[in-house]
């Protein structure tokens, strides 16, 4: 009885434990290509209506990006607010196209054949 108890608090654990990993791991950035940008430009500003009416303000960026080997190739990816001048993004791209997510990153942490392009 003590065995099964123990079973059935150990299945607990990893459930309770695998909703957790689950709900902080972003699925869009798994087994993606990273490339590097830095935000030059203000983006193009996108208005639109949903399907319910509500209207939606998107900024769309096409820009130079180089993956940590430094070769360069021309992305478009769109966020929901304009973006900081002359931030560093770390995108993520799925099919050497598609930007799936990006996050901000400091200078430091570009890998340093990216940053040498980025730099000129």
């Amino acid at each position: 009885m003590k065995k099964f108890g123990g079973f059935i608090i150990a299945i607990v654990v990893v459930v309770i434990g695998f909703g957790i990993f689950i709900q902080n791991v972003n699925l869009n950035r798994i087994g993606k290509d990273q490339y590097y940008i830095q935000i030059a430009a203000e983006g193009n500003k996108i208005e639109g209506k949903s399907d319910n009416g509500e209207v939606y303000v998107r900024y769309e960026y096409k820009l130079p990006a180089f993956d940590q080997s430094g070769n360069e190739k021309e992305l478009a990816f769109t966020a929901p607010k304009e973006l900081r001048q002359n931030a560093y993004l770390m995108l993520y791209v799925k099919d050497g196209k598609e930007v799936t997510s990006y996050q901000e990153v400091k200078e430091k942490e570009i890998p340093e054949k990216a940053a040498d392009k980025l730099a000129k």
